[in-house]
C-alpha cells in the first residue's frame, strides 16, 4: 500500500504541473495515467477505465475549488452564467456518469482516445472559436449544460475543453469564459463523483478500498501533491516556452491515443 500511495502522489505531482503550465484540465492528465497504472495493479480488465474516469472527477472537486477562488479573486467568474448553466451540467454530468456504468471499459477508452485526438489536434493548430452569437435562452443553455456535462462524465474532464469555446462563442470575454468554467468544473466533479459512486455501488471485482468507481488511494495521493504543484506549474508558464511545450504535448497526446486504441485489441 505504501508503494501504491507513493506512486499516485507522483502521478498526481505531474498532473498538477502540467495542469499549471500548459493551463489544461487536469483529468486530461489523469485519466490516462490512472489507465495505465491500474492494470500494473491487477485490477479488474472490465473496471479499468470507469475507476480511471470516476476517481478522476474526484480529484477535480478539489483542484477546482482553489481554482475557483483564484479566477473569482481577479473577477473572472460570470456568476450569472454559471447559475444558469449549472441544472443542465448537473443533471448531464450525473446521467452521463450513469450511461458510463453500463458500458464497456474498451468503449470508454476508445471514447477517451477520439477525445485526445481532437484536444491535440486543437493544440497543435491553434483553433480558436470566434464569438458570433449570444448566450441561449433558459430552454438552450440547460440543453447545452445536459450535453458538456454527459460529454464530461463519459471522459472524466471538468468540462474546461467544451465550455470555455461555447462560452466564447457566445461571446463572453476569454478570461471571462476560462474562470467561469473553471467554476463549471465544480458542479461537474460533484455531480459526475456521486453517479460514478453509485453506478459502482454494486459492481463486483473490484479492488480493495474503492467507494463505487472511485478508487481512494489514487484519490488521496493525487489531491495532496496535484494542489500543491499546480500554481508552481503556474509559475514555470511565465518562464517557458508555452507554446512549444504544449504543441509537444500535443505530440504526446497523440502517442497515448495511439497506445490506448492498441490496448483495446
Amino acid at each position: 500500500m505504501l508503494t501504491t500511495i507513493i506512486l499516485y502522489v507522483a502521478l498526481g505531482g505531474v498532473a498538477g504541473i502540467l495542469a499549471g503550465l500548459l493551463g489544461i484540465g487536469g483529468g486530461l492528465v489523469i485519466v490516462p495515467m490512472l489507465a495505465f497504472a491500474f492494470p500494473a495493479q491487477g485490477f479488474a480488465h472490465e473496471h479499468i477505465q470507469h475507476l480511471a474516469l470516476g476517481t478522476s472527477l474526484a480529484t477535480i472537486i478539489f483542484t477546482s475549488m482553489s481554482s475557483v477562488r483564484a479566477h473569482h479573486s481577479r473577477g473572472a467568474v460570470d456568476w450569472k452564467t454559471f447559475w444558469r448553466i449549472t441544472p443542465g451540467i448537473i443533471t448531464g454530468t450525473y446521467l452521463g456518469s450513469v450511461i458510463a456504468g453500463s458500458l464497456s471499459t474498451n468503449f470508454l477508452k476508445g471514447f477517451f482516445a477520439i477525445f485526445l485526438y481532437f484536444v491535440a489536434a486543437n493544440m497543435l493548430l491553434g483553433a480558436k472559436p470566434k464569438g458570433s452569437r449570444q448566450l441561449p435562452g433558459t430552454a438552450g443553455i440547460f440543453g447545452v449544460g445536459n450535453g458538456i456535462g454527459i460529454f464530461s462524465a463519459l471522459v472524466g474532464i471538468g468540462g474546461g475543453t467544451l465550455s470555455v469555446p461555447f462560452l466564447s462563442w457566445c461571446n463572453v470575454a476569454m478570461h471571462t469564459a476560462i474562470g467561469t468554467a473553471a467554476a463549471i468544473g465544480l458542479p461537474i466533479a460533484i455531480s459526475g463523483t456521486i453517479g460514478y459512486i453509485v453506478s459502482g455501488w454494486n459492481a463486483t471485482n473490484l479492488p480493495d478500498y474503492t467507494i463505487g468507481y472511485i478508487y481512494l488511494p489514487a484519490l488521496l495521493g493525487i489531491i495532496v501533491t496535484s494542489t500543491l504543484t499546480a500554481p508552481l506549474g503556474a509559475r514555470l508558464a511565465h518562464s517557458l516556452p508555452v507554446g512549444k511545450l504544449k504543441k509537444i504535448f500535443a505530440i504526446l497526446l497523440l502517442v497515448v491515443a495511439t497506445r490506448m486504441l492498441i490496448s483495446i485489441f
